[in-house]
């Protein structure tokens, strides 16, 4: 970092997109070019690839991936999860902040430059649109201080159209997540009477879509994002970030082809900071603004390459490696992330193998005392759910496992319950009186498809005070 630079600290006290007045600063990022945008831009197609594909993937007729909140559905790669599987929703949860914390204190912003929903389309989708409508960065500029001619007009309306166009695509594919891609079919097949709801919800979605990445833009990851703030207290000096090397760059000086240089590497060209999408300057060090996008990288690389010098001045690096010359290093606290992790990895494998695909409760019936019947026979009243997690109906039976009696149900004769729903419903437990030894007996009943046994369930029977 140059003497200037680490004198003046003023830009921590700000924020680069804000000026001292509260008023917000627009940016006009030029278009990067290089190898690692190269390589985002491949990403990225591959992600929205992703993204708007598995709606459309069907696995026996059903969705392979949806996010059903309003009916407490959840399907995930073919598999269906109730609200009776919270429990491996909180621990997949846990797993996904650790594997945040740890993929930071390595990789630092990695997640926000490469892989983050807002980035991807605000830099690969609207801002290329914004590229072909309305010219480079420059020429955004020029045109946004130009005069409301039938030119600006033309431009911003046709970007206007087009954002709004990508946005209700946006808003169709995240409601095909939210309620599956049948529901949104229903919108353009049905009449609007009938779909109210979804309308309401697609046009409301669309606004937001279109009002984030038209006005709002690198806000979201200044402002609004909680993840640049956590950045601050999760990165260390070994942590791999976009940095600049400044012990080769400083200090800094135009270059001249001319002279034999002496001066350090940086020749303050200022291009890593025009294609800078969050308007920083990255030679001055770590910033909560920056999203580790590398288009910096590319920038420096394309003007050391054009003055004969390394390339490599602006690159992944940690602050230790750059300070000390240090080669990185796994740290303790890189490996206390990791083995949390693969313990959090392994207590979720567990869950998902042993869950079962039926959830059954037997509750006795509250308020109804034991019945005494002929034969030494004595009865308890029960009412039981029984939820079916697969796509196919089930038919389960209840077999007594630590007593002699019997199991009958009230109404049906079988337990039938349907794919993807659930059946509720009363039945009795008779035991002899012989066994009943104490107020509450706890009865063990396997459940069983079949021959397979896929249960065990625990509940109690309430038998007559036997005191001394």
């Amino acid at each position: 970092m140059s003497d200037n630079s680490v004198k003046d600290t003023s830009f921590r006290d700000k924020v680069a997109t804000v000026d001292q007045k509260g008023h917000r600063i627009w940016m006009f990022p030029h278009k990067p070019e290089g190898k690692y945008y190269n390589a985002r831009t491949i990403f990225s197609s591959v992600y929205l690839l992703i993204f708007f594909g598995l709606p459309f993937i069907r696995v026996n007729g059903h969705p392979v991936f949806l996010l059903d909140v309003l009916d407490r559905r959840f399907i995930l790669f073919g598999q269906i999860f109730w609200p009776q599987d919270f429990f491996i929703f909180a621990i997949g949860l846990i797993l996904f902040i650790i594997f945040i914390a740890l993929f930071t204190v390595v990789f630092g912003r990695v997640f926000c430059g490469w892989a983050c929903p807002q980035t991807i389309f605000m830099e690969m989708i609207f801002r290329k649109i914004e590229y072909l409508i309305e010219g480079d960065g420059v020429d955004q500029k020029v045109l946004a201080k130009a005069p409301w001619n039938s030119k600006k007009i033309t431009k911003k309306v046709t970007k206007w159209v087009v954002f709004w166009a990508v946005s209700f695509i946006i808003a169709n594919t995240f409601m095909a997540y939210l309620n599956g891609i049948e529901e949104v079919k229903k919108l353009y097949t049905e009449p609007l009477a009938k779909n109210v709801g979804t309308f309401v919800s697609m046009s409301v979605f669309t606004t937001v879509f279109f009002f984030v990445y038209l006005w709002l833009r690198e806000q979201v990851c200044t402002v609004i994002c909680p993840y640049g703030r956590m950045q601050g207290v999760l990165l260390d000096k070994d942590s791999v970030i976009v940095t600049y090397d400044y012990k080769r760059g400083e200090k800094r000086g135009k270059f001249n082809k001319s002279e034999q240089r002496t001066l350090g590497d940086c020749i303050d060209c200022a291009q890593c900071v025009k294609v800078c999408p969050t308007g920083i300057d990255i030679r001055n060090g770590t910033q909560l603004e920056c999203i580790n996008c590398t288009a910096c990288m590319d920038a420096c690389d394309k003007m050391m390459s054009a003055v004969g010098l390394l390339t490599g001045l602006v690159r992944y690096a940690s602050e230790n490696s750059v300070a000390e010359h240090k080669k990185w290093k796994f740290t303790w606290r890189m490996k206390a992330y990791s083995a949390v992790m693969c313990i959090l990895m392994g207590v979720l494998v567990f869950l998902l193998v042993t869950r079962s695909d039926v959830g059954i409760t037997v509750l006795r019936t509250p308020g109804q005392l034991f019945q005494q019947w002929p034969n030494h026979t004595m009865s308890n009243l029960y009412s039981y759910k029984m939820l079916n997690k697969t796509f196919k109906d089930k038919e389960v039976t209840l077999v007594a496992e630590n007593f002699k009696g019997e199991i009958k149900m009230v109404g049906e004769n079988k337990f039938v319950i349907p794919k993807n729903g659930y059946t509720v419903g009363t039945m009795f437990i008779y035991m002899d009186d012989q066994e009943i030894k104490d107020r509450k007996t706890v009865l063990r009943i396997g459940v069983y498809e079949g021959k397979d046994k896929i249960s065990t369930i625990t509940t109690s029977f309430l038998g007559p005070f036997k005191g001394n």
